[in-house]
């Protein structure tokens, strides 16, 4: 667990081992989402049965089927007792009712249906306490005919429930340190840092594979008068309501990363679609950000690999020409936006301007204003 990079990794690592030092034939892990009322199972492994995956889109049920991990276990941990793992077994010595079966089990009808339904002997299940609450549950199965779990393996897999706590409790900070480091904290939108991690997975692609890769670079008009009249706060304001509409044109090309670069600067990175589909969506950028009741509008140039501007090598040459085309939108007050190569291909003014050695300084190395 401690070296997985995301939480379905951690929770896979998890189940893996769990099911592993249980002796066990299944095992899964399950979180509880609260707002939703359901259990969602986060992966299974070991030997699935029919419809089961490893790692589901959408198995989940509804907790109230489940009362031990909604309402008796977390109710006997916060009150300063120790949550328990307990044994379900689909039948009991010599037919007697499963309920009965096992020391400590809940009685719990649909888990006990459900051994039944895809093969499956017994299982042990326990809480897994995150902050002092139930977040969700271990669960791990042996085949039926295997020996029956006992007490010394439900307090086994309590132990273990406690690890994967602990393991997941650290990937949850990791993650989190890593969404801060790759969002700009204003926007919500990402960041620089990510838009040069995403770039440059990109041109690896184009390079590889010939994906098209465009570039949107956005300067938002009329922040500085902004902050001078009314105050750095409806500044602020501005840019976050341009963030939404940089939001909502992004989500129109599936994939597109929205990023603020600093400053008054945002762009849209796009990896895949046809270069006509990003000028049109560069083009409701426009006409939306012309809507927004503070500011001026917004001067947009785009580049994209789809279009004649020369072959890109490096991250540095895509934003160069993105940045140019922006230049030339803001210097024409363009309410629509300038593409680099589409008026004579390197002969174009923008990618002269680009390769132009003495050309202002492009956004990487430029100090943006908060």
């Amino acid at each position: 667990m401690a070296a997985a990079h995301t939480p379905r990794e951690s929770a896979h690592a998890a189940a893996q081992g769990v099911c592993q030092a249980l002796g066990g034939s299944f095992a899964a892990i399950s979180k509880w989402e609260r707002e939703l009322g359901k259990l969602r199972v986060l992966v299974n492994t070991g030997e699935l049965a029919d419809g089961e995956e490893e790692f589901p889109d959408d198995e989940s049920y509804p907790v109230h089927e489940f009362p031990e991990i909604a309402g008796f276990v977390h109710e006997q941990w916060a009150g300063g007792g120790e949550s328990s793992a307990w044994v379900e077994a689909a039948e009991g010595p010599a037919g007697a009712p499963a309920r009965e079966a096992r020391e400590g089990g809940r009685g719990n009808t649909q888990r006990v249906a459900a051994l039944r339904r895809r093969g499956r002997g017994c299982c042990v299940v326990a809480p897994i306490v995150l902050h002092g609450r139930a977040w969700g549950e271990l669960y791990v199965a042996r085949r039926t005919g295997e020996p029956v779990f006992g007490r010394a393996d439900a307090d086994f897999a309590g132990v273990l429930a406690a690890v994967t706590a602990a393991g997941i409790a650290q990937t949850e900070r990791l993650a989190e340190v890593r969404r801060l480091a790759f969002t700009d904290s204003l926007t919500g939108l990402a960041n620089r840092r990510a838009v040069d991690m995403r770039l440059d997975e990109a041109l690896e692609l184009h390079r590889g594979d010939e994906v098209v890769v465009s570039l949107v670079v956005c300067d938002l008009n009329g922040l500085k008068r902004v902050n001078d009249s009314r105050g750095h706060a409806v500044g602020d304001r501005l840019l976050e309501r341009f963030g939404s509409v940089l939001s909502l044109c992004g989500a129109m090309l599936p994939g597109t990363l929205a990023a603020r670069l600093g400053g008054d600067e945002f762009c849209l990175l796009a990896v895949g679609p046809p270069a006509d589909e990003v000028v049109k969506v560069a083009g409701e950028l426009c006409d939306r950000a012309g809507e927004l009741d503070l500011g001026e509008g917004v001067a947009v140039g785009v580049a994209s690999t789809g279009d004649p501007i020369g072959e890109v090598r490096s991250p540095r040459r895509l934003f160069r020409l993105a940045d140019a085309a922006q230049y030339k939108a803001k210097a024409a007050r363009s309410g629509e936006p300038v593409v680099a190569g589409r008026h004579g291909g390197k002969d174009d003014p923008v990618v002269r301007l680009a390769d132009a050695p003495d050309r202002r300084p492009g956004p990487e190395r430029r100090r943006f204003r908060r």
